[in-house]
């Protein structure tokens, strides 16, 4: 197997699951693709088309930025999330206390005592051990023609912050584990097939477009040294003189911006009705 520059494998670096379980995890994915996730998961919910009073289960809260809106959409005591980072627990129940919030994934969801109008994660897909397992359990857990859903960048090509990184990574290391090649479900019909095979009916996929501000290329780069995501965990398996080459090809590759500067992201949706029994 190929090796990282630091000797790590790139099985290791790949998926970068484990760095969520750190306590600076919650700080780090904030600067890091969070700051896209206030305005993803406001059109994120358009999708669901939840009314008030109905009860959602969301896969893989992370620090709550989906479950904050969704409990201003269905109101208080009609969200139920689980999340298997300790520390994004304790973050989305602080910022969506009236969500009932647990430890837990996909693959083994607890038991809530209700079936649900929707079901659906953000940005999580791609982290889950069998995603599956993930998307049948949601299944399960939903009354007849309730939606499932999910949202996932497009690492191939149009979530850019994270495209400038990796096309800058290959050009240094062509092993690098680019997201666009390693995450197996980030294209539309790749997600349309997943969700078939969970028997899934009224199929549906699309695009989710947002932006996000940075104040200077700092800004932009210091989320990667945290070693938080596959990008982080890929950077801090880097040594010094690696690592400094590839912030110089990032701020190449973003247009050597010397100030404030935007970066759109864009991802894929997909959504599905569960049939009638």
């Amino acid at each position: 197997m190929t090796g990282a520059p630091d000797g790590s494998t790139i099985d290791d670096v790949a998926r970068g699951a484990r760095t969520f379980e750190a306590a600076t995890a919650v700080e780090a994915y904030d600067r890091h693709v969070g700051r896209y996730a206030p305005a993803l998961s406001r059109a994120h919910v358009r999708l669901l088309e939840l009314r008030k009073g109905d009860d959602v289960l969301e896969i893989g809260c992370g620090p709550g930025a989906l479950t904050e809106v969704l409990v201003q959409t269905v109101g208080e005591g009609h969200v139920f999330g689980v999340e298997p980072s300790e520390p994004f627990v304790e973050a989305c129940r602080s910022r969506a206390p009236g969500a009932d919030v647990r430890v837990g994934s996909a693959e083994e969801l607890p038991d809530f005592g209700r079936p649900f109008a929707a079901a659906t994660s953000q940005l999580v897909l791609n982290f889950l051990s069998d995603a599956d397992a993930g998307v049948r359990a949601m299944c399960r857990a939903m009354r007849p023609s309730g939606v499932v859903a999910s949202v996932v960048w497009d690492y191939r090509g149009g979530m850019r912050m994270l495209r400038a990184f990796w096309d800058a990574a290959l050009e240094l290391d062509r092993h690098a584990p680019d997201e666009g090649r390693t995450m197996a479900h980030c294209t539309t019909a790749g997600l349309r097939a997943l969700w078939r095979r969970a028997g899934l009916e009224r199929i549906q996929t699309g695009e989710l477009v947002v932006d996000a501000r940075y104040a200077d290329f700092d800004d932009f780069w210091a989320p990667f040294t945290t070693g938080l995501a596959p990008s982080g965990a890929y950077c801090a398996s880097l040594d010094s003189e690696h690592r400094e080459a590839l912030r110089a090809l990032c701020f190449r590759r973003l247009g050597s911006p010397e100030g404030p500067f935007v970066l759109e992201a864009r991802a894929w949706s997909v959504r599905g009705v569960v049939g009638r029994a």
